[in-house]
């Protein structure tokens, strides 16, 4: 049996595909329809796209309509509102627009008026959801699946690679990772979990047979003021950045799990470690004055 290995980019991220397989027709089979998975998935939910399914529920949510949708959005949409009744408010998908604000390229920190304009079009305690009708009942609001497409898109490709007979390998999207199985002989892929203040550097190897592992943290895209990063995770109540952890990295059988149990520790700070500890998944984090821990 031999490992094939298929690198691309997709979701403006660095992406690789690791199948064992018997054949290499079966690894390119299974490797072609995770490919055209991640790209529908991409193509209906990218807020970069126009013309797209995202763009008709911003269309509606801007103008503070309503608009009906399909199944898989549906299902996106429960697990957004759990991920927000979870965490008090703290995982809110209508939260994107805050982007508006915070221009990471610039380097520089917008104005609190700017942030407060914005967290008057943000919440989802605005949105009125009863499947499949999807309301809002504010104008100039915007929804952005961007916390949980990807490793939705993950846990899909594993399901593909099984449906195909495939049991030996991993799909990382980006660093949204599934594991499908161990390596043939039973051991498990070594995963490095990057330090948030050192590029190049692994601070942990993580051993993994089966299940999805997520990292959320305060250095891939960030404001670097002085020894203070603002971090693009924002907290939708008070429209700035997080400030308490800088990484977080969360095991479970699930990467959609995996990465919203890892944003939201994010989002509550300080709290988030009691978080992690209460969630009763593997877990590591380092907070920002570079203490690691571990749950």
């Amino acid at each position: 049996m031999k490992c094939y290995s298929f690198p691309f980019t997709a979701m403006g991220s660095s992406c690789e595909i690791k199948l064992y397989s018997i054949t290499q027709e079966t690894a390119y089979d299974a490797t072609r329809l995770i490919l055209n998975l991640v790209n529908r998935l991409e193509q209906r939910y990218s807020r970069y796209l126009e013309q797209n399914l995202l763009y008709d529920i911003n269309q509606a949510a801007k103008a503070g309509g309503s608009i009906s949708v399909d199944e898989e959005t549906a299902a996106l949409l429960n697990y957004a509102e759990s991920c927000f009744n979870n965490s008090n408010g703290l995982f809110d998908i209508s939260s994107g627009i805050l982007r508006k604000a915070w221009d990471f390229k610039s380097k520089k920190l917008p104005t609190n008026d700017l942030v407060n304009k914005l967290l008057d079009r943000v919440g989802w305690d605005k949105v009125i959801w009863q499947a499949p009708k999807l309301s809002f009942t504010c104008q100039g609001m915007e929804l952005d699946f961007g916390g949980i497409v990807k490793e939705y898109a993950a846990d899909q490709s594993a399901v593909i690679c099984l449906q195909a007979g495939i049991q030996h390998g991993l799909v990382n999207l980006g660093g949204d990772i599934r594991v499908i199985g161990p390596h043939p002989n039973g051991t498990p892929w070594s995963i490095g979990i990057r330090h948030p203040r050192n590029k190049t550097h692994h601070y942990r190897q993580l051993q993994i047979s089966h299940g999805g592992i997520s990292s959320s943290g305060d250095y891939e895209r960030c404001i670097k003021i002085g020894d203070h990063y603002y971090s693009h995770i924002l907290n939708p109540k008070t429209g700035w950045p997080v400030c308490g952890l800088a990484s977080v990295t969360v095991i479970a059988d699930l990467c959609l799990l995996a990465g919203s149990v890892s944003t939201i520790a994010m989002l509550k700070e300080k709290a988030g470690v009691e978080w992690l500890e209460i969630s009763g998944l593997k877990s590591l984090w380092v907070d920002v004055d570079g203490n690691c821990g571990q749950s």
